[in-house]
């Protein structure tokens, strides 16, 4: 039996039995078949997902079999999307739910965020689709997997060293339906870009101890991991005093009208970051606009991100917002600009 969604590619969703070759999209498949001898059999630190469709056996209980696949696979393609979105990797759909990974095959530094990320989008498409009887929950936990094989048919087997894929489900069985638990292990790696509400310790079967556990609320609009680390506070700037004078010397010839572009370049762990931050933070009363923004390994090939990126902050735009919504923040503050370039909106 096969049920296809069109406009995500993907089929036979509930099938426990689909291989991920049937939802994986062909840009990570390609990905992850050039990773498949780096990545086999070794270990890794990761954040598992689960995530699955709440009060599912009642929803189908009256249904025959293809009606019940009908009902949940819209459910089941939105969540496999928002994985994909954020490059994560689906290993499992069963039935009502679905198993990913985030930091393998494909690694990533911020793989904690990127699956808190896809557990925020993949909550707000089930809510946007308006079908109230539809609601799912998701469960997150970081820790240490063994990718023990990949197929050629991308089948793809993760064994967990330790407990993080049990824990990860017991966070899911632990969510209230449209919530989001995670525990303190994938908080730690996403604190500053999202925000929580505390659980406090819950006791989870196969732990000798109990396991902070935290709400996901919603991701915070922050940039970088160097705004979070200045949010916390930062020591005071000793020296550089050579640097800032040339940044404020090309400001003073830019407002003069004198376009400039102005590379800081250093080693690693230097101060280049903290540099910009201080310029930034003493440009005092002066009449500016400051736009920040920053790049990340996996935006490398997007062609104009910077450009892109520049963009949404000016405009404030948000993952989130709907076209008609970046449609008016893009007149409005057009219109602000200059009044005369609407004509070219």
């Amino acid at each position: 039996m096969v049920a296809t969604t069109t406009g995500f590619g993907i089929r036979r969703l509930s099938d426990t039995l689909a291989p991920p070759s049937a939802y994986t999209p062909e840009h990570l498949a390609e990905r992850i078949r050039q990773n498949r001898e780096a990545v086999q059999g070794e270990r890794k630190f990761v954040t598992v997902l689960f995530a699955d469709i709440g009060g599912s056996t009642a929803l189908i209980d009256t249904l025959d079999a293809e009606d019940a696949i009908a009902r949940l696979d819209p459910a089941l393609a939105t969540m496999i999307a928002a994985v994909h979105r954020y490059e994560g990797t689906v290993c499992r759909v069963q039935g009502d739910g679905i198993m990913a990974l985030f930091g393998a095959p494909l690694a990533d530094e911020d793989h904690a965020l990127r699956a808190c990320y896809a557990a925020l989008a993949m909550q707000r498409a089930i809510a946007a689709a308006g079908d109230p009887d539809i609601a799912i929950r998701v469960g997150l936990h970081s820790g240490p997997v063994v990718v023990r094989s990949i197929e050629n048919d991308l089948s793809i087997n993760y064994d967990a060293s330790g407990s993080a894929v049990h824990i990860a489900a017991r966070m899911e069985q632990l969510a209230q339906v449209g919530k989001i638990c995670l525990t303190a292990a994938t908080y730690r790696l996403v604190e500053g870009f999202v925000d929580v509400e505390s659980l406090g310790p819950v006791n989870v079967k196969g732990r000798s101890g109990p396991v902070d556990v935290y709400a996901l609320a919603e991701r915070q609009r922050v940039r970088s991991r160097w705004q979070v680390r200045a949010a916390r506070g930062l020591t005071r700037l000793v020296g550089r005093n050579v640097e800032l004078d040339a940044l404020n010397s090309a400001l003073a010839q830019a407002i003069d009208g004198h376009g400039m572009l102005f590379t800081v370049e250093a080693d690693p762990g230097v101060g280049k970051s903290r540099l910009v931050h201080e310029f930034i933070a003493n440009l005092g009363g002066q009449k500016l606009t400051v736009v920040e923004c920053s790049g990340s390994p996996e935006s490398q090939a997007v062609s104009y991100y910077p450009v892109e990126s520049i963009l949404r902050t000016w405009l404030a735009v948000d993952d989130q917002d709907a076209p008609d919504v970046i449609a008016q923040k893009l007149n409005e503050t057009v219109a602000m600009l200059d009044e005369s370039l609407r004509v070219h909106l």
